[in-house]
Order: structure tokens, then C-alpha cells, then sequence
């Protein structure tokens, strides 16, 4: 692709002479982090952890990003496309559950031929991991490769995916998306342990001072997707560590037990399922080391 177009953004940064686009990478791959990861819903890390591969840059870019270090530059290993493959296929062979793809929008087109060419070779689940800003033409690319999306559904309000990410068109570039996730996948079902094999898992992470905005985020999903064939994961691992201090102030806190209980109480109200967290998981410890 001469000029990309793959993410929202559509900036027609010109790849082949590697000039950096929006999402702060250019021509190449790279790779922050290749391992097992514990920490992501249950029916995905069981016991043995997710496969997580977290690619560098982000096309978009939100103020408060747990990974920013990653997400802002090409922090990581350069690799081929063929190295690719070989490190998906070697991290599938240590017994993990699935190979989790976190933050590849920007390189969709790449990512797509790699699983190709070695996903009769994977025993296990595909999951595709984003923000949720993704055109729909691009996932289609991943049709028939991906097996479970994993993405965001961020903001309702234009003005506050403007204020935290710079895209006020995020509501109905991100319905967009998982409508078309869902269309690829369609419900969620289990292998006999309990482990995901094909679905959707929508994640909405509660940001402080934004209870409208959640109400408002869940009442869209539950109008475009059945809650009955796809899991809800209400996050509260907001931390405002990673925030600017010229963020605005009710950024500048964690998330008040009351506005959480109320975002649950929505979701039962929707007739959502699926996963919560503890008030301990707002810390920056969580964070994966991207340096080992």
C-alpha cells in the first residue's frame, strides 16, 4: 500500500518511502512484547496466559494510555513479515490458550497475509485486541482469520473522544466496527473448559466523571449488538498516572467506587454479562514491562 488508508485517521502516509504516519510508525513492523499474558478476561488467559504480541504505535492515541510508551513511538524489535510468523507460530507452540494481537490496526494489511499463510499451522484461537477504531473495509482483511475480536467501545460523546483521543467521530467510526466484527464472528462459544473459541468481548473502560457517558456507551451496544451472543467487560483500571496534568481534572482521579457500581448496575439493567474488576486493578503495576 503506496499510501495508507487502513485506520480512520486515513492520513496517506506513504509507506513505501517509510514516511511515519499518524500512528507513529511507518514501513515496518515492530514488536514491543511477545509472551504469555495472565491478566486479560478469564475465558481468555485461563490458566496457561493469552499469547499477547503488542505491536508499537497506535492510530489513536488516547491522553491517558496505559502504554504510551509503546503507543507513541516504534518501541521494539523490527521484524519481517516471515519473522513474523515464525514468533506467532513459536509463541502458540508454549501452550498458551490463543495468539491475542494488541493494537495491529496499522499494520492489517501485513498482519492479514502472515495469518494466511500460517493459520492452518495454529491449534488455537485468533483474537484481534484494539480500540475499536477501525474501518470496517480494513477488517475485512481479517475476515476468516480472526476468531475472537477483542475491542474498546471508548466514548458516546463526541466531545470527549475529541478531549481524550482527537476523534470526535469515534461513536460512529467504533459502531461501525463492531458491527462488522460481529457480522465475521458472530457468538460467543466455548470449548468444553471454558476457554473463549469465537466471539465478541466488548470492553469499556469507566473513566472518572464520565457516568453519562458510559450509561450512553452501553445503551449503544446493547441497540446495535444481542447482549445474549457477545460478553461485556466493564474495566476500572483507569489510573491517571499516564495522563497529562493539562488533561482536564476529572482525569486527574481514579474512579469513585459509586461511579463503577452505577456503570454495573447499567450493564445488569441491559441484560449485559460478562466481566468486572476489583478497585485494585487501577495501578500502574499492571502495565506489562516492555523492556524484558
Amino acid at each position: 500500500m503506496s499510501r495508507c488508508m487502513l485506520c480512520p485517521r486515513k492520513c496517506g502516509a506513504r509507506r513505501l518511502e517509510n514516511e511515519i504516519g499518524m500512528c507513529h510508525v511507518g514501513a515496518d513492523i515492530f514488536v514491543s512484547r511477545a509472551a504469555p499474558h495472565h491478566f486479560e478476561e478469564p475465558p481468555i488467559s485461563g490458566t496457561n496466559g493469552s499469547g499477547t504480541v503488542f505491536f508499537a504505535g497506535c492510530s489513536l492515541g488516547c491522553i491517558f494510555c496505559q502504554n504510551k510508551e509503546i503507543s507513541r513511538e516504534a518501541v521494539g524489535k523490527r521484524v519481517s513479515e516471515e519473522e513474523l510468523g515464525e514468533l506467532f507460530l513459536s509463541l502458540s507452540a508454549t501452550g498458551v490458550h490463543n495468539l491475542n494481537l494488541v493494537t495491529g490496526t496499522h499494520y492489517t494489511d501485513r498482519i492479514a497475509r502472515v495469518l494466511a499463510r500460517i493459520k492452518p499451522q495454529l491449534k488455537i484461537p485468533v483474537v484481534w485486541n484494539s480500540s475499536g477504531y477501525e474501518r470496517p473495509e480494513t477488517l475485512r482483511l481479517l475476515e476468516g482469520l480472526v476468531d475472537i475480536y477483542l475491542p474498546d467501545f471508548k466514548y458516546f460523546s463526541a466531545a470527549l473522544a475529541k478531549t481524550c483521543s482527537g476523534a470526535a467521530d469515534y461513536k460512529e467510526v467504533a459502531t461501525a466496527a463492531l458491527l462488522e466484527m460481529y457480522r465475521q464472528v458472530g457468538a460467543v462459544r466455548y470449548d468444553n473448559n471454558g476457554m473463549l473459541q469465537r466471539g465478541m468481548v466488548v470492553r469499556h473502560l469507566v473513566l472518572p466523571g464520565c457516568r453519562e457517558d458510559t450509561a450512553a456507551v452501553l445503551k449503544a451496544l446493547a441497540d446495535i449488538l444481542p447482549v445474549s451472543d457477545i460478553l461485556l467487560s466493564l474495566m476500572r483500571q483507569y489510573t491517571p498516572d499516564f495522563a497529562p496534568q493539562t488533561a482536564p481534572k476529572h482525569l486527574l482521579r481514579r474512579v469513585t467506587t459509586f461511579e463503577y457500581e452505577q456503570a454495573l448496575l447499567e450493564a445488569e439493567r441491559l441484560g449485559f454479562t460478562g466481566f468486572t474488576q476489583a478497585k485494585d486493578a487501577a495501578s500502574a503495576a499492571f502495565t506489562p514491562d516492555f523492556h524484558v
